[in-house]
Formats: C-alpha cells, structure tokens, sequence
C-alpha cells in the first residue's frame, strides 16, 4: 500500500508519529517514501521489510485488525518478530478480552489529549489554527485593499504626469499587480505543503 502519510503509516504500524519521524531521521525507512515533510508519502510493504515487519490484515487495511498483535512489536526491532497469533478473520471477536482492554486505552488516551487540549487552550499556550486563519485573512484583505489604493492613486499620478489615458495606466497596473499575486499564492500554497513540522511542533501535536 502506498501513498501513507506519517499519520496514517504510524497508525498501521501501531506507534506514534514521533517514532515514524525517529525511524526516517535515522535513515531506517531509506528509499520507503516519497515527497518531503509533510508531503512525505510512505510505501507500507517497503516499510515493513525495511524495519524487519510482518504485516498482518488488519494493518493492510487499516481497519484496527490485529492491533493487539502490532502492539506486541511496539518498540521492538527485532528483524524477526514473534509470529502473530493465527485468526480465521480480520477482526477480533466481540467477546475477546482484549477487544475491551484496546477500546478502554484508546478511549483513556482520546481523553488525555482532549484535557491537554483543553488545557493548553485556557492557559493561552496556544490558539485554534482556524482562528489564526481568520485574523490572518482580514489583516491580509486590509493590506491589499490599501495597496491596490496605492495603484489607482499611482496610475492617476503618472497619468497627470505624462499626459496619459488614467484608465488605461490603472490597467495596466492592476493586471501586473493580479498576475504577481497569483504566482506568488501558488508559491506559498506549494512551500506550505512540503514545510516539515519542528520536533516541538511534533511534541506538541495533540
């Protein structure tokens, strides 16, 4: 399976994100992925021959099949891990006990990190992205709404000045100004999408 991102790999293979980081900081996963930073792009069955995995059903489909089993290699990188135990299917039976111990520790860590959250955001550590986004848009709109001012107060001033058609030099202007902005979003765009999280920007993703 390809195309994985550091979530979804980490995920699959039962660690944390930090782990996956470590493993490709160490050079473990050469060759295993595509792309850079958060546009890293990982093949599962390369990932698992390189760290010395068996990948069972449930991992391939990432649909929490065999976690219990993935557990059990959390952490260790033995090239030759112990052999699943057999299943006839891909899911655990209901009654399995420890169907009930993995929805009780996935349900204690969801709540660990939603308290964190919570924390953090009432001592003011750290804001909500979307509301960042949003005081970012307005101040942006306000600057260019002042710059293209700028423009017509410039085009009318050459106009004057050199005895020209005010439309024609406030035209000529604003389309330069239209296509510098539309290359330079797309730069932006696309230098977002391949910038790398920092280790505490690791840390803290919660």
């Amino acid at each position: 399976m390809t195309g994985l991102n550091t979530t979804e790999l980490a995920a699959r293979l039962a660690v944390s994100k930090a782990r996956i980081s470590q493993y490709v900081s160490e050079g473990k996963l050469e060759g295993c992925y595509t792309g850079d930073g958060r546009g890293r792009r990982f093949d599962l069955e390369k990932v698992a021959h390189a760290l010395g995995r068996k990948l069972h059903p449930g991992q391939m489909l990432g649909n929490g099949a065999a976690t219990r089993d993935a557990l059990r290699d959390l952490g260790n990188d033995d090239p030759q891990p112990a052999a699943p135990r057999p299943r006839t299917d891909a899911t655990l039976p209901v009654g399995d006990p420890d169907r009930y111990e993995m929805a009780r520790t996935l349900k204690a860590e969801e709540e660990a990190r939603r308290l964190r959250r919570q924390n953090m955001a009432e001592e003011r550590t750290w804001v909500l992205a979307e509301e960042v986004e949003r005081h970012t848009a307005r101040a942006m709109t306000q600057e260019i709404a002042q710059f293209e001012t700028m423009l017509r107060d410039a085009a009318r001033a050459v106009a004057d000045q050199f005895g020209l058609d005010f439309r024609s030099v406030r035209k000529v202007l604003m389309d330069e100004w239209r296509r510098y902005r539309a290359a330079r979003s797309s730069q932006l765009g696309n230098q977002a999408q391949t910038t790398a999280m920092t280790p505490d920007e690791q840390e803290a993703d919660v």
